[in-house]
């Protein structure tokens, strides 16, 4: 658990946060790019095959389309490739095309010895215990609407088990740290690390780095129902628990 795991917080003015994913894939240099196609699937790939190729211009982009309400076979799509980019969109159907492959899709990462990207919707379903949306909680606001990803109330979901914190992202330009501070605070997840956009978390054995623009937030649980938060800029690293 936790090697070899790369969590981008979503935006798109650095490709450099690519890079140290880039520079794990062995082979061909294969990266399949999982992506939900909600219609707009092929022009998904070629904005991420662009930042791919800014960041590694020997890597080779692979799109895996999945078709929304479908459902991500990872023995078959995995054939051939040497690194997999799980990439953005709506949270919430990531999880439901990942379901069926939870347990699954570790263990053939493993085997294989290929490393893991996730952008935006990629880096929540990494964790053991995804937040995958919503934006009140008992019908109290905890963040924006917009960022709601169709859903009302917070909800938590299973998610891939790769690292052992839940993730938010876009934490400083949308707001959703105070979502994981809530989900913190509710015990609903044992602790959480909110990234900032253009910013990279790579998780390798039991610690964590942070690189790029900006920065990621960690919450932990204190006394009570209380919540200790502590930011980490580039440069930076803390261990997991």
């Amino acid at each position: 658990m936790g090697s070899r795991t790369f969590l981008i917080g979503g935006g798109w003015n650095r490709a450099d946060v690519y890079a140290p994913f880039l520079r794990e894939v062995r082979g061909e240099r294969r990266i399949g790019c999982l992506i939900l196609d909600e219609g707009d699937g092929p022009a998904q790939f070629e904005r991420y095959s662009g930042a791919l190729r800014k960041a590694g211009p020997a890597c080779v982009p692979v799109p895996l389309l999945v078709p929304l309400g479908g459902r991500f076979e990872p023995e078959t799509a995995l054939d051939g490739i040497d690194g997999l980019l799980v990439c953005g969109g709506l949270t919430p159907a990531y999880q439901a095309a990942l379901a069926e492959c939870l347990e699954r899709l570790p263990g053939l990462l493993a085997e294989r010895g290929l490393p893991y990207a996730g952008f935006s919707a990629g880096a929540a379903v990494a964790a053991r215990r995804a937040v995958v949306g919503g934006w009140l909680v008992d019908g109290v606001p905890v963040c924006p609407e917009e960022t709601g990803e169709d859903l009302a109330e917070v909800e938590v979901r299973a998610g891939l088990g790769l690292v052992p914190f839940a993730v938010d992202v876009h934490a400083a330009q949308w707001g959703t740290l105070a979502r994981l501070v809530a989900a913190v605070g509710r015990r609903q997840v044992p602790y959480g690390v909110a990234v900032d956009e253009n910013t990279l978390l790579t998780v390798r054995d039991d610690e964590a780095w942070v690189s790029g623009a900006g920065g990621a937030h960690v919450v932990r649980p204190g006394a009570g129902g209380d919540v200790i938060v502590r930011s980490y800029g580039a440069g930076e690293g803390f261990a997991l628990e």
